[in-house]
């Protein structure tokens, strides 16, 4: 008969949230396999962006005018650009600012939508009202203008161009977040929360905020895929990331009407990997909102 160490019953511990975490895995990609498929290419272009400097064979700046408009070869796969620069090492760079800016305007336009959200629902009445009408007016400009006016008003820097394409999110997050905060505020526990004497930023960052967490994790999700086509778009106009930053959308608008016929790769390959990328968060996030809504789960 073996007699178990201390140190078996750690190991058995420390597996068990991995086994746990591989099982949800599994059913996640089991019973939504078109999910499963949009997390492996979020997931391969977070690699891509992260490990830029090792895997592009080129640098993405470098001029090289003895090779420019060269066709897909051995030597650049993807073929160059008018200035001689290598397509794919400028895509490979290019995911680092889409995933920066997508990252950055998702994380920040969801976060504060949330809270807004929350705070719109807890507190109600002149405070709810006057919200709303806040969040409608800006509801009602489409996201693309809107986030031209705030790059023309703020300047096209990318902390900037971030703060752009962020603003218009925090609406559209803050009225889906504040739909499941008013049946929240309406449980016990806020109840008996709201007796204990706790404050309102406690009541509202400790009791309400964590249980709105699915619906944003699917804005989130969601926002990610519109913020890199706001990002492409806004640099294919000439309002985003400026020469020489490798961007998706800039090399789009590099390819301009006169390089289509001479050069189309130019246009080709920046256009399917803005495709591929805002496919892949927009399954990926649908599955997770089929995955955590009550309502949509299957049995």
């Amino acid at each position: 008969m073996s007699i178990s160490t201390p140190i078996d019953a750690i190991e058995m511990v420390d597996a068990a949230p991995r086994a746990r975490w591989l099982a949800v895995i599994v059913d996640f990609s089991r019973r939504r396999p078109l999910g499963a498929i949009g997390a492996v290419v979020v997931v391969l272009m977070l690699l891509v962006a992260v490990s830029a400097t090792v895997i592009s064979p080129y640098d993405p700046l470098t001029v090289d005018f003895s090779a420019m408009l060269a066709p897909p070869s051995a030597a650049h796969w993807l073929g160059t650009d008018a200035y001689g620069r290598d397509v794919l090492s400028r895509i490979i760079y290019g995911s680092q600012t889409a995933l920066i800016v997508g990252f950055g305007a998702a994380l920040f336009g969801a976060s504060a939508g949330a809270v807004l959200g929350v705070g719109s629902a807890y507190f109600g009445g002149r405070v709810d009202l006057v919200l709303q009408r806040i969040m409608d007016i800006f509801i009602s400009f489409p996201l693309i203008i809107l986030a031209l006016a705030m790059v023309a008003i703020l300047g096209n820097t990318l902390p900037n161009l971030i703060t752009a394409i962020t603003i218009p999110m925090i609406p559209r997050c803050a009225l889906v977040i504040r739909s499941s905060a008013l049946s929240v505020r309406e449980m016990p526990y806020v109840d008996a929360a709201r007796a204990a004497g706790f404050s309102h930023a406690r009541i509202i960052l400790r009791h309400m905020l964590p249980n709105v967490m699915a619906p944003y994790l699917i804005m989130l999700t969601a926002f990610l895929g519109q913020a890199i086509l706001l990002e492409a778009s806004l640099s294919f106009l000439g309002l985003g990331v400026q020469e020489p930053t490798a961007a998706w959308g800039l090399m789009l608008s590099g390819a301009a009407v006169e390089f289509a016929e001479t050069a189309p790769w130019m246009g080709i390959f920046p256009g399917l990997a803005i495709s591929l990328a805002v496919f892949a968060f927009n399954l990926f996030g649908d599955s997770l909102r089929d995955a955590l809504d009550p309502k949509l789960r299957t049995l």
